[in-house]
């Protein structure tokens, strides 16, 4: 009866329990499953979660017409770029409705320090409606970097000549009390199952 209560406390024992294989397996399974799972989503299964001060809205990516400049917002989102941003920029004229933001400096002249490849000749770009998000840049040629607009009605005279990467699929009623000098405090990856229902195809 000793020798059995003495086998079962060493086996119990912290020492041992930290060295065995079944332990550190069961460790590597508890830290993965408490890892955002948002990481091992694709473009396509993630939405961009945007918190501003006049409430929330959120975006979805379009990988397929414009893969470099989805996956340059990611990695600004991932490394919390544009936490903190102001929208520098609203325009509300019979040629042009939209919003901007993205500009670390606040007055339309700044980036992320690198620019992104123009994508707007991808045949599978999608036209500017209403709550589409697309890549702001200057007159020159691939000048994207962190810049973005989304489009308050739609915009087809842009067709061709910026890059379109997203849509705004839930809030556009947030996106249009947003004025110049509001704050985008936070964006943040989830999954687009948790906003989109599923469809049978």
């Amino acid at each position: 009866m000793k020798a059995t209560r003495y086998l079962w406390a060493q086996s119990t024992s912290q020492n041992v329990l930290y060295k065995s294989p079944t332990f550190f397996l069961l460790f590597l399974t508890l830290i993965g499953c408490a890892l955002p799972f948002s990481q091992n989503l694709t473009p396509e299964e993630q939405v961009a979660v945007v918190t501003t001060d006049k409430g929330t809205f959120v975006l979805e990516f379009y990988p397929d017409a414009a893969p470099v400049a989805v996956d340059n917002f990611i990695k600004l989102i991932n490394q919390k770029f544009y936490d903190g941003l102001t929208f520098h920029r609203k325009v509300d004229a019979p040629g042009l409705n939209i919003i901007q933001d993205g500009c670390p400096k606040g007055d339309g002249t700044g980036g992320p320090g690198w620019t992104v490849v123009d994508e707007y000749t991808n045949p599978n770009q999608r036209p500017h409606v209403r709550g589409t998000v697309a890549m702001a840049r200057t007159p020159a040629p691939n000048s994207s970097g962190s810049q973005f607009y989304i489009c308050l009605k739609p915009q087809p005279h842009l067709d061709g000549d910026y890059t379109t990467f997203g849509g705004v699929i839930q809030g556009i009623d947030v996106v249009d009390q947003l004025s110049m000098g509001d704050v985008m405090t936070k964006i943040r990856l989830e999954a687009k199952s948790k906003y989109v229902k599923a469809t049978a195809e």
